[in-house]
């Protein structure tokens, strides 16, 4: 743990821009006696809450059926992440029919290594588990590995081309898909259409499944939502988070039942959706989102929200809001997200000029740290 004064930053509060000095100490931010830096010329902003980001999977196996790094690559992840600004970073792990690195094996792996290195890392990683909704033969090993590595945030995805599957057409891309599962096409295809057939079930098991885990405390959200009708079934099971809903209508239904709003920041870096959907940035001009999350490229995040001002949707305290504060509220991290005294000392140091993060604390620790300012800290 460090203990240093920090003065002469411009610093991220709630309100806006202050000039005020910062301690941090015991892991904790305060306002007390401590060993100063001088920040004069860079800027200090509460550290990032990502709520949701798969942009580790390179690192656990960066080339598939070749090569596997389960602890180290997740070491590896720990250092972009803190590179990025992500003091406290949710891991979304599929937990697919799909198979390969989205199936059970591949989750139980990752679940492991985040959980052996997690104590060794500044960054405060943490579990997420994207369960397929039709994967009913696997709820109970789900559940299983819910309890046994304390995931805290559970969501519920539907990757089955059911459209194509009701016509007994084909799905596109089948055979890279059978690929990566490590089935042939046509038992990646018997798979898909004995789950979208067996769909009359699916109801009944996530009703039971969601109360189950709501009785736990487990944060739920659903992922991809169309309609508003779709996010009234998940709000009726207690799934409360609407993660990258597809449409304008959806964000609205879940702002309307003040139900929080996670969208994608590479939306916004890019200006629109991958997929074709509607743009992140019509959502947040709207008022339909609480969090930014890295999804698949981590250093998005910060810059989306200087994107969000960029394009004067919001002014930069209520951008930032977006990647720290609203983030650690919607999963009930009331202890970070903000620059105040006792909370957690997850801070980012940046150039002024240019918002590159220079350095990062996490808890109190040194989690990156490059160029000049290093030579200010260590004075």
């Amino acid at each position: 743990m460090i203990e240093r004064r920090l003065v002469g930053a411009r610093v991220m509060t709630p309100e806006g821009w202050a000039e005020t000095a910062v301690t941090v100490a015991d892991g904790r931010l305060g306002d007390g006696p401590a060993r100063e830096v001088d920040l004069s010329g860079y800027d200090l902003l509460p550290g990032i809450v990502d709520a949701h980001g798969d942009g580790f999977e390179r690192h656990m196996a960066p080339r598939r059926g070749a090569l596997r790094e389960r602890d180290a690559g997740m070491w590896a992840v720990a250092q972009e992440l803190a590179s990025c600004g992500i003091t406290t970073a949710m891991l979304a792990q599929f937990w697919s029919w799909e198979g390969g690195m989205r199936g059970p094996d591949f989750a139980e792996e990752v679940f492991e290594s985040a959980s052996l290195v997690a104590p060794s890392v500044p960054v405060d990683l943490r579990l997420q588990l994207r369960l397929e909704t039709h994967f009913l033969d696997s709820f109970a090993r789900a559940e299983e590995a819910i309890a046994r590595y304390g995931i805290g945030y559970v969501v519920f995805n539907d990757h089955l081309p059911h459209e194509r599957l009701s016509q007994g057409r084909k799905p596109q891309r089948l055979t890279g898909q059978a690929l990566k599962s490590g089935r042939s096409p046509e038992a990646h295809l018997a798979l898909m259409t004995a789950l979208h057939e067996a769909g009359a079930e699916v109801p009944e098991a996530l009703d039971a499944l969601c109360a189950r885990l709501a009785a736990q405390g487990v944060i739920m959200g659903s992922h991809d939502d169309r309609t508003p009708e779709a996010r009234a079934v998940w709000r009726a099971r207690g799934v409360r988070v609407s993660e990258f809903p597809e449409t304008l209508e959806a964000a609205q239904a879940a702002r309307a039942a003040c139900e929080p709003v996670v969208l994608g920041a590479p939306n916004v870096v890019r200006g629109a959706s991958h997929a074709g959907n509607v743009a992140a940035a019509e959502l947040i001009a709207a008022g339909c989102c609480d969090a930014l999350a890295s999804d698949y490229h981590y250093p998005s995040p910060a810059r989306a929200a200087w994107r969000c001002v960029e394009l004067r949707l919001l002014d930069e305290a209520a951008a930032w809001r977006l990647v720290s504060d609203g983030p650690a509220r919607l999963l009930g991290l009331t202890d970070r997200g903000r620059i105040e005294p006792g909370l957690r000392a997850d801070l980012l140091v940046t150039a002024r000029e240019t918002r590159q993060i220079v350095a990062v604390i996490a808890g109190g620790q040194v989690a990156h740290m490059t160029g000049q300012v290093a030579g200010r800290f260590m004075r």
